[in-house]
This record gives structure tokens, sequence and C-alpha cells, in this order.
């Protein structure tokens, strides 16, 4: 594939026509063959330089290479000559708050060009919330849903921004709202049911249920979240029979709490059995960690084969690679815009920021990339050779990109729950600035664990444990059980990302 696109932009470069170059640099894109169709694009823009559409295309594939400076220039580019195009416009709106720009109003003039795009205003939000406009954020859903409460994107967003701001108990006002002007809408009912598992409040979710049952009628959906909340409320056997009941779904979100609850319940070798069934093929990379739980109890050295070389686990000491850490701490701090923890993350007792951390273009950021991809480079290197079937050691380990990245800040008491990461390959945690020792606390307070799964309730010790240091990066593979032990006191601010799988 990679050879035919290369004479596909061979021929269109020969051609000096510029929509030929359009057509091979698209195809070029959505084929992932980005750094092919860099410079058959800027030889094609020294040509027709006033081409607002090879301008668009040039900004995408550095934005897709995230290489977000040259992206944000060629967007402005193309905007400047094509003032009118909504495509142009929407973009350039996007990266600019992906580079950690000023945003709102690209995405004003994006929204005025193309008014019936809903997400424009959901990315709007989120511009807005990083100007610290957080209430303009929530009003301009708010407006959104009061003309379709059944807009299921804006309840999503509109849940999260007022749970961010601390509106620990009215953060679901918007979905309550809708399922009582539409209460025989199910779809509106398992929108909100899943939100209350994803945030763990089991025993609201339960009594949603109820509610919704006696509203839409009866659904499979809504014995599934029954199911997942006993389970995760302990009431195993009220758990184990909904499950059963269920058994005939093709879900594999419904196979995943299966397993969780199969492990919980203390029954690992049919937790095995289902796991080893479904993680082969299971595209959401959510099996893994669950099967190799199941194997460590079971004491099946699979699990070795899994994640017990000490290979796959790197440790790089980088505070003289990256810019002056109290400097990178400074620019840091200043990105925690929100009063918690999100919605759907592990942090207990502090902040995470808000968009992709490496995408910003602040000069500490940008050096702070760089380190580590180079980090990230050599540990590639070391990893043992590709392993047919094995979710690390694959055939393709390159390039490095990343699929998410950004700052945690803890306060005195402040840990992750064990927890593990679907969307990377490869995860970290990057210490910036640590308590001094006589806040820590004793022993191993503060430290990273690998490999506990603390939230299963098992006992089920880490399979490492890892001091953090100021500048200490850890890389371990992205399915591997990993949390923190709390601290007593200070601040603990760290970078955390996940490698994206190649190819």
């Amino acid at each position: 594939m990679t050879t035919q696109i290369r004479q596909l932009l061979a021929q269109a470069r020969a051609s000096g026509d510029a929509d030929a170059m359009l057509h091979a640099g698209a195809t070029a894109l959505q084929a992932g063959a980005d750094e092919e169709a860099v410079e058959p694009v800027r030889d094609a823009l020294r040509r027709h330089p006033r081409h607002p559409q090879l301008w668009h295309l040039y900004a995408l594939l550095h934005r897709d290479l995230q290489d977000l400076a040259v992206s944000v220039e060629a967007f402005g580019r193309a905007a400047e000559l094509a003032p009118d195009d909504p495509m142009i416009a929407h973009g350039r709106a996007c990266v600019a708050y992906e580079a950690g720009l000023p945003a709102a109003r690209h995405f004003e003039r994006a929204m005025r060009l193309n008014p019936s795009d809903r997400a424009i205003v959901l990315r709007h939000a989120a511009a807005l919330i990083a100007e610290d406009r957080g209430e303009e954020a929530i009003g301009n859903i708010a407006r959104g849903l009061a003309r379709d409460p059944r807009w299921l994107e804006g309840q999503a967003a509109l849940a999260r921004v007022r749970w961010l701001r601390g509106e620990q108990e009215g953060f679901g006002a918007g979905y309550e709202k809708a399922v009582a002007a539409h209460p025989r809408d199910a779809a509106l009912w398992r929108a909100w049911l899943e939100l209350l598992i994803q945030v763990g409040l089991h025993e609201r979710a339960l009594a949603v249920v109820a509610r919704a049952r006696a509203a839409a009628g009866q659904s499979p959906t809504f014995d599934a979240v029954e199911a997942i909340a006993r389970s995760e409320r302990g009431e195993l056997a009220a758990a184990d029979a909904l499950f059963a009941g269920l058994a005939s779904l093709n879900d594999l979100n419904l196979v995943v709490h299966n397993l969780r609850h199969l492990l919980r319940a203390g029954r690992p070798a049919e937790a095995a059995a289902l796991g080893e069934k479904h993680a082969p093929s299971d595209p959401t990379h959510h099996v893994w960690p669950h099967l190799s739980v199941a194997w460590r109890l079971l004491g099946d050295p699979r699990w070795q084969w899994l994640e017990g070389d000490p290979g796959f686990v790197g440790i790089y000491d980088l505070a003289d690679s990256l810019p002056p850490l109290d400097a990178l701490a400074a620019r840091l701090r200043a990105l925690h815009l929100t009063t918690r923890h999100p919605l759907d993350q592990s942090l207990r007792g502090g902040t995470q920021t808000e968009g992709d951390l490496f995408s910003r273009i602040e000069p500490e950021i940008v050096a702070l990339r760089k380190a580590v991809v180079a980090a990230v480079e050599r540990h590639v290197a070391s990893l043992p050779p590709p392993l047919e079937g094995h979710p690390l050691l694959l055939p393709r380990r390159g390039p490095i990109r990343f699929s998410g990245s950004w700052s945690v800040r803890l306060a005195g008491g402040g840990r992750h729950v064990d927890h593990y990461h679907p969307m990377g390959w490869i995860s970290s945690a990057l210490y910036i600035s640590l308590p001094e020792e006589a806040e820590r606390g004793t022993g191993e307070a503060g430290w990273l664990k690998l490999g506990e799964a603390d939230v299963l309730g098992l006992d089920l010790p880490p399979i490492r444990t890892v001091e953090p240091r100021p500048g200490r990066l850890i890389l371990f593979p992205s399915y591997m059980w990993h949390g923190t032990r709390p601290f007593e006191g200070g601040e603990r601010l760290a970078v955390a990302f996940d490698v994206k799988r190649p190819g």
C-alpha cells in the first residue's frame, strides 16, 4: 500500500497539477502515510502558493504528524485565502485549541459558517473552558439541549463540565430534565445510566434503573446496568443471576464487566476461559488486563508471557534532558483549571489537564515532548523481538505517536486507583515535582505499583513497585494494571501519556 501511495504522490508531483496532488495527498492522509506526503505537498505549494485546499491538506498532514506549530501556520494561511470555507474554519479552530492557543473566536466563526454542526458547539465549549469561561460553555450547551433534550453528546458534555466544576450532586441535571420530558426514550435512560456506572455511582444507578423500567419498559440494557452495579457493590449472587440471563448477548463491554464479576466472585477459572475466548480478537483492549489477573490467580505461567518480563518496564531518569523542572512545573500548574478529577479517570484527590498536552506549542512542552519521544524510542528498541499474538511485542514499532497525553496534580492523600489504558500500547508516569520526603510519609507512600488491580477486591500483590523521583520516566505495557500508593502531604505533579499502537 505504501508503494502505491508513493507512486501516486510521485505522479501528482511530476504533473504539477494541484488537483492531482490534492487527491494523492488525501489518499496518503487516509492511509496514515503522512510523512510520505509532506514533501510532495510542500512542493505543490511552491507552485500554487494561493491554493487554499493545498494549505488545508498541508495543515492536516502536520496535525496528523502531531506537529501543531506548522499546522497552525498552514491553517492560518488557508483561512486567509478562503475565509468562508467552513471546513477550513473548523479545522483552524480545532488546531488552535489543540496547540494551546486561544480558540473560542475561531470556533465562533466556524459556527457562523456551519450552524447545523453541533460538534462545533461542544468543541467551542472546550475552548471556552480553556479560556476560563466555563459559565459561557455551560450556557451554550444548555441552550442546545433546551432545543433538543435528546442530543446525547450534548447531555454527556454538560454533565462532564458540571462535574469538573464541582457539581457532584447536580452534574446530571440535564439527563433528569430530559427523561422527565421524554420518559419512554430508552436511549436517554441508557446514556444516563452508562454515565452513572462510569462515575462509579452504583447505588444511584440502581435507583435510576428502577425508574427507567417503570417509564420505558424492560430492556437488556437495563438488566446489564443492574448486573454491573450489583457486582461492583458486592451483591454477587444477585449479579450472578443477571449476568447468566445476559449470556446470549454478543456485547464485548458486557463480557469485560462479567470478567470483573467472575474475578471479584473468586472464580478465576471461569474468568480465564471467558478471557481466552475473547482476548486475541478484542479490538477494545479491555480483556487482556483481566485475563492476566485470572492467570496469576490460577498460577498459570502464561501471565509471565504477557507481563512478567522485567524488560517490559523501563525506568529512565530524564532530568538532564528535560527543561528546567521548576519552569516545567510552573507551566503545567497553569494548565490545571478544574476543581476535581474527570468523570472517567483514575485519580482521586487531584486534577487532570484537559486536551492533549503534547500538542501544545509552548517551548517547555515542545522540549518535554522531544525528550519523551527519545526515551520511548530507546525503550521500544530494547523490547524483545516480535511475538505473534502478543499485545506488546508487535512486529511494527514506529513511528512514535501518542494517543493521549496529560498532566496530573495530586494533593496530600491523593492517589490513582488501579486501572489500565485501553487506548494505548505503552503507558507512562513522568514525575516533575514531588513532596518533600518528610511530607510523603513512610515506606512506599506515593510509589507507582504495577499489577495489583485493587479495584477488583483481590488479595493480589503488585508485580513491581517503583519509587518516583523528579525527572524519572516509567514506561510499561498499557494493558498492565497500575496505580499509586497515597501520600500524606504536599504536591505530586506528573505527566502521563499513551504511546499509540503503530499501524
